[in-house]
């Protein structure tokens, strides 16, 4: 019952500081955003043994703190050539990853650059992309999109499979999971944004296709996120939320829903 409890607790408030940083959006959300994303990534390379204490991990934290640094500047100001400048902060900390693996030869391997840009882009990046959804024309709806079509499905996928589950979608990986969930997981997400379209006004057929492409999505990452964890024997990333585990076992899924909604958004809101 406590650990129930602890859980529950955690989760609610989990859920308020998101619920609450999306509805405010602007700096607050890209600041919530830009602190989950650095204990992701600290959460993720401590699965591969990096730290900041050393070399290539510490590079690696730079170069994430200076893609969050140049998007939050980039989307307050309105520069208008952001996009440009966003790019180069993602050269740029590869070409720091590189440099410090060519200076300090043989100390790290070439697996070790990859992991630490891999992590940058990974965490940061593509959870950087709740802030920017936010930032969209009519964001303000949108950014919940992201939400409903990862912890939505989630809960969906569960109660669909616990119902009617009999064919395994990833035996080896996760057993528990069904394509009956998966299916459900998916319908029940397209559902949720057409009842939210429904109540805000917005294109029905919109934002049940932009639901249903990101819960697809969001169990890849999730699945993504478990064989991480498998190959490496571990059962969370981390202990900063009681009862959940880590930020990486929280967002896993909404790391990788959040591009999707985005370009989502951008490409069918223009139709």
């Amino acid at each position: 019952m406590k650990s129930f409890m602890t859980r529950l607790i955690s989760g609610l408030i989990l859920v308020l500081l998101a619920a609450g940083t999306c509805w405010y959006g602007g700096l607050p959300l890209g600041l919530f955003v830009a602190v989950a994303g650095y204990i992701g990534l600290d959460e993720f390379y401590k699965v591969f043994g990096m730290s900041i204490t050393e070399g290539i991990g510490r590079t690696g934290y730079l170069g994430a703190g200076l893609w969050t640094a140049v998007m939050l500047v980039v989307t307050q100001t309105g520069m208008e050539n952001g996009a440009e400048l966003k790019w180069m902060a993602l050269i740029l900390s590869f070409m720091l990853l590189m440099a410090v693996y060519v200076f300090t030869f043989p100390r790290y391997d070439s697996g070790q650059v990859m992991t630490a840009f891999f992590g940058i882009i990974y965490i940061p990046v593509m959870l950087s992309f709740v802030y920017l959804t936010r930032m969209l024309e009519a964001g303000e709806y949108l950014v919940w999109l992201i939400f409903f079509s990862s912890w939505g499905c989630d809960t969906f996928a569960y109660c669909t499979g616990m119902l009617i589950g009999k064919h395994k979608l990833a035996p080896v990986l996760s057993p528990k999971k069904s394509i009956e969930g998966a299916v459900g997981g998916v319908a029940g997400a397209a559902l949720l944004g057409a009842v939210f379209a429904a109540a805000t006004g917005a294109p029905i057929w919109i934002y049940s296709v932009i639901c249903a492409a990101g819960a697809a999505a969001s169990q890849v990452g999730d699945l993504a996120a478990s064989a991480v964890k498998r190959q490496h024997g571990i059962k969370d990333y981390g202990k900063i939320i009681p009862g959940h585990g880590g930020i990486l076992d929280r967002f896993d899924s909404v790391i990788v829903t959040a591009p999707m909604i985005y370009l989502l958004a951008v490409v069918l809101t223009q139709m």
